[in-house]
């Protein structure tokens, strides 16, 4: 039974997109195991509290994930 586990910081991806998400790697998983796995193929998808997420020792938040989708680098 495949289980894939995704972990988002809250608040950056919209419910649009994370419904992408879980229909898109379910498709990945059936595209190696093939199709009769569908009934027992789980993706859930996590969202951890803004901060609680760092990167080299340092928490990263909701702003800093956005600034960098939007190309500017690392929040201050």
């Amino acid at each position: 039974m495949p289980l894939v586990q995704i972990k988002l910081i809250e608040g950056v991806v919209s419910e649009e997109k994370k419904r992408e998400m879980l229909s898109k790697v379910t498709e990945a998983v059936l595209s190696v195991e093939g199709e009769a796995v569908r009934p027992y193929t789980l993706v859930t998808i996590d969202e951890v509290k803004s901060g609680d997420w760092a990167v080299g020792g340092k928490p990263l938040g909701t702003d800093d994930v956005k600034a960098l989708l939007a190309g500017k680098g690392r929040a201050a």
